[in-house]
């Protein structure tokens, strides 16, 4: 039908850009994986201490299912509502230190929902630029008044709240805590300080901070030492915790009303027996100890300080630029979408994968480097003389 000719159009569009992005095959958990069908050592992935593929999950999530079946058959307030959903709920709350907290089905679904529950079109939404897609859009989906601020640019913030706040009946500020495709953490304390004085909400998603950032990994807000601040702390089960799902922890009385009015969590399906047991086992072990994540801490330090000094050595027009990041996501920037991608392939082929992220993803062209706890110090190794050579070559 002639109605759908637009679509290949569109695709022809995308590949002229090189934006063009297809899925690939990969099997396995673990810093080296079969990526369509080749061994590669995984630099894309964001199970930053490697519990996707440890077998104390798998043993959780399968007790789980042999307790309450597959799936939880139904939205948590009619059939689906399970003992293990209440105890990884309590166990966020605990590791968090907030009253309490509620799990959604996604981390997609958790932002919608509670950013959609809290502000509607006589309210004002502020964000920061680069927020993530899901409370992008989250905040259109709300109806209310939104203003973006430059990325981390307290003082626009301070700006907008200075023109616009006193005409709107609520304010939520929005942003990640650690931007998963920069590696820099936002400026939580002065957002804080903020909110506080202008009479705002805050919502922080920890999506890339939970696990990784923090003395018991509890994220961005207990690195920054604010656990006392009321916040909307959002969080996802799927990266460091190496499971599916997301959360969002503060006030019992948020909980309670996020229980409903929150639609997302309301009209969906509860999450799986399997995936909230394997959370569960996540979080216990992270509480338990910091020994993965000072692996992870000592491989990022690995890195960067190679990185720092192979780019300035062997990257003579500086065509490669390491982006400044405080957490386990490391970018290396680059002119074009098509230096990228061509980056990207010359790492593959010495057995790398680390993909190209492109406009309209970002603003600027870069390869993204994600850290495990298990990576190896030769993974490291092998990934600096990869980079050595696309940068000889650039």
């Amino acid at each position: 039908m002639a109605a759908y000719d637009w679509i290949q159009k569109a695709l022809t569009t995308v590949h002229k850009a090189n934006w063009y992005r297809s899925v690939k095959l990969m099997d396995g958990p673990g810093p080296t994986v079969l990526l369509n069908r080749k061994t590669v050592v995984n630099f894309a992935s964001n199970d930053y201490l490697g519990l996707a593929g440890d077998p104390r999950l798998a043993e959780a999530a399968i007790a789980a299912i042999h307790t309450y079946g597959t799936g939880s058959t139904g939205s948590r307030l009619l059939s689906g509502h399970r003992a293990i959903h209440e105890q990884l709920e309590h166990a966020i709350a605990a590791w968090k230190q907030t009253e309490a907290a509620i799990v959604y089905s996604s981390g997609y679904l958790a932002n919608i929902g509670t950013i959609t529950a809290l502000v509607s079109g006589r309210d004002l939404i502020l964000a920061d630029t680069y927020n993530h897609a899901s409370l992008k859009n989250g905040a259109r989906l709300s109806g209310a008044t939104i203003h973006e601020f430059g990325h981390a640019n307290v003082a626009e913030l301070q700006t907008l709240l200075e023109t616009h706040r006193s005409h709107h009946r609520r304010c939520l500020l929005v942003t990640d805590s650690v931007f998963s495709m920069d590696g820099d953490l936002c400026p939580l304390p002065e957002l804080i300080a903020l909110a506080t004085k202008y009479d705002c909400m805050l919502l922080i998603d920890e999506a890339h901070g939970t696990g990784v950032l923090g003395v018991t990994g509890a994220g961005c807000v207990e690195h920054f030492g604010c656990r006392e601040a009321e916040l909307i702390q959002m969080g996802t089960l799927s990266k460091a915790l190496g499971s599916l799902g997301g959360y969002v922890a503060g006030s019992a009385n948020l909980i309670d009303y996020l229980r409903n009015r929150s639609t997302s969590w309301i009209y969906t399906t509860g999450l799986s027996p399997a995936d909230t047991a394997a959370a569960l086992a996540a979080v216990e072990i992270i509480r338990e100890g910091d020994e993965l994540r000072s692996q992870l801490w000592q491989r990022v330090t690995q890195l960067k300080q190679a990185l720092t000094t192979h780019l300035a050595t062997e990257n003579e027009h500086q065509i490669m630029q390491l982006l400044p990041s405080e957490s386990p996501i490391l970018c290396v920037q680059m002119p074009t979408p098509a230096a990228v991608l061509t980056a990207s392939q010359q790492l593959l082929d010495q057995g790398i994968f680390a993909p190209a992220i492109r406009p309209p993803t970002v603003p600027t062209s870069r390869i993204r480097i994600s850290m495990m706890a298990t990576h190896q110090p030769e993974h490291v190794d092998q990934l600096i003389v990869a980079l050595s050579e696309v940068a000889q070559g650039s």
